[in-house]
């Protein structure tokens, strides 16, 4: 079983009403990572998913802390300052904002094989961790 790591971006679109395809989508492959348990999240992302969600989106604090309940039954990675002195590494190497570093840094820190993610480049190893855009692409095992 390949271990995917949730960008907040797919988090942010299954919450997003105003795109129904992409929030769909989103919702179907967290679905099916939460039921195969190979789905994976950070404390980044789910800082990240309840700003946008609280700014954004307009979604009421009750809402928010309960999906933020729900994402807990993905494996979630903890942000450590190993995983951000890694993150300055990726950065450094890939050329990449620090913010999408510490996602691959976490990712990768949590054994996964890809990271699903509509922010970097589809088809691309950071890492030795595939990134796949699921509104374009397969999720493995899916």
């Amino acid at each position: 079983m390949k271990f995917c790591f949730i960008d907040s971006n797919i988090i942010v679109y299954a919450n997003d009403f105003s795109n129904s395809h992409k929030q769909a989508r989103a919702i179907e492959v967290i679905k099916y990572l939460m039921r195969t348990q190979a789905g994976v999240i950070s404390t980044q992302v789910m800082q990240e998913y309840a700003n946008v969600a609280l700014t954004k989106l307009g979604q009421e604090s009750s809402v928010v802390l309960r999906q933020l309940k729900l994402l807990e039954d993905l494996t979630i990675a903890p942000i450590t300052t190993k995983t951000t002195r890694r993150a300055v590494e990726l950065k450094i190497t890939y050329h990449i904002s620090f913010w999408d570093a510490n996602i691959i840094a976490a990712a990768e820190m949590a054994d996964c094989d890809v990271i699903l993610s509509e922010d970097l480049n589809a088809g691309q190893l950071y890492a030795g961790l595939e990134m796949i855009n699921p509104f374009t692409q397969q999720v493995p095992g899916y």
